[in-house]
């Protein structure tokens, strides 16, 4: 007998439209939380998880002075032309489903050194977002950043290289230490998927190819199978594997949800995805649904997001290229994860990364600050919580905002200073940071 996917039964109001806009996009502008509450729960989730079809609105990113961007030769402009997609996308979802698969299947131009094959990688993702893993794994298995990343395009029948191989199985599928498979198995699939080759050269992009001379042809075993696997047996042996599915759930639930998922559900979304042949987006679907996206603590939104999100919601675009190294300072540089593990999404606050969080918010708002401030605490603080588009903000920090406001004007500080540092204090609240 299957189990069913448990189904969120509470109240959606406007602070569940917010996690969901949060969590699955680059946060609520100005009337949009209360607009996709109206819809009612289940179709204010399928106007996330079935947007229109992909358009970018608004005008075109810039760097500073006006400068178009080139995201395939300027330092950091790749990372600009992607948060430019996250600010001006009508599918928000789809970027942040880009985003994730970017950690999953984490690869670093610190590595690959070549721009345009991170922005191809990067279309793929998109393309696929939320597509069939299958395909997936098969098209990251012979995209040639990865190549290059993980020394696919060194792995050769007379010296197989393992990196990928292992990865494939402990960060892609599988997970390690759950008994999934053995060093043999890393041996036995590094020989399948050899044969590949490319390389970037003083910037040219050589041709990546499968090279059958290069090819291991012997007969491989792998989990228990024997035959002449090459490197798309080798995909969907993995993805065939017993293992894999409740890794695939167990990972993706990790991005949308901060506490561990409960066997019952662990189990329903397993056999969603298999019963659906592995597609993704019946998962992600489900996962918005579930009671614990909802009464789950509230997650920190990492810093490509909350910078997105402030664009968004002010209504600025890109049009400078400091976002980058800002980005960078508050702990994510687009194209540049960390390790193959990707970033670790339960670490992006300490003293560092939260100073470049307030000079985030500080940059979008602008050198300008209101010019018809009142002399009123309240009328302040409420005109800088409508400034961020009225997000709904715990009774903690407004009675701390009001505080501050307060304090300020009894110092005979100027209404419009009072003003703009409590937009910025709105903006680095926990309410913002946090969904």
């Amino acid at each position: 007998m299957s189990v069913e996917v448990p189904t969120y039964k509470g109240p959606f109001g406007k602070q569940q439209a917010e996690r969901l806009l949060w969590r699955a996009g680059f946060g609520a502008k100005g009337g949009e939380a209360d607009a996709l509450a109206a819809l009612g729960f289940k179709h204010g989730v399928h106007a996330i998880t079935r947007p229109p079809a992909y358009q970018l609105m608004g005008p075109a990113p810039t760097a500073d002075k006006g400068r178009p961007l080139s995201p395939a030769a300027v330092i950091g402009d790749d990372h600009l032309f992607w948060l430019d997609r996250m600010v001006r996308t009508n599918a928000p979802l789809i970027e942040r489903m880009t985003l994730i698969w970017h950690s999953w299947f984490a690869t670093s131009n610190t590595g690959v050194a070549s721009q345009q094959l991170m922005l191809n990688q990067n279309d793929f993702f998109r393309g696929n977002a939320l597509g069939t893993f299958n395909k997936m794994l098969t098209g990251v298995t012979q995209d040639p950043a990865m190549l290059i990343w993980l020394n696919g395009n060194q792995n050769v029948k007379s010296h197989p290289n393992e990196n990928y191989g292992r990865e494939m199985m402990e960060l892609f599928t599988l997970g390690a230490d759950r008994g999934a498979y053995t060093e043999t198995d890393v041996r036995e699939n590094a020989r399948a998927l050899t044969g590949w080759t490319g390389n970037v050269n003083k910037g040219v992009i050589g041709a990546f190819v499968f090279n059958p001379n290069l090819h291991d042809n012997g007969s491989k075993t792998i989990f228990g199978n024997t035959g002449n696997y090459a490197w798309q047996d080798s995909c969907n042996l993995c993805v065939n594997h017993p293992l894999h599915a409740s890794y695939f759930v167990n990972k993706l639930w990790s991005y949308f949800v901060p506490t561990p998922i409960d066997k019952q559900s662990l189990t329903a979304l397993s056999t969603l995805y298999t019963s659906n042949g592995w597609r993704i987006h019946p998962v992600v679907e489900a996962i918005l649904q579930h009671p614990a996206f909802y009464s789950s603590p509230r997650m920190v939104t990492p810093p490509v997001v909350y910078n997105a999100a402030l664009l968004r919601i002010s209504g600025r675009y890109i049009d400078t290229a400091v976002w980058w190294s800002q980005d960078a300072a508050a702990g994510q540089q687009l194209f540049y994860p960390p390790d193959v593990g990707g970033w670790d999404y339960t670490r992006w606050l300490d003293t560092a990364t939260f100073r470049a969080r307030w000079f985030i918010a500080a940059l979008v708002m602008g050198a300008s600050s209101p010019t018809d401030s009142p002399n009123d605490p309240t009328q302040i603080v409420q005109r800088s919580i409508d400034f961020w588009g009225t997000p709904t903000l715990s009774t903690q920090t407004q009675n701390l905002l009001l505080a501050f406001a307060k304090a300020q004007l009894k110092r005979s500080a100027a209404p419009s200073d009072v003003e703009t540092a409590v937009r910025r204090l709105v903006a680095t609240s926990p309410d913002l940071q946090t969904a």
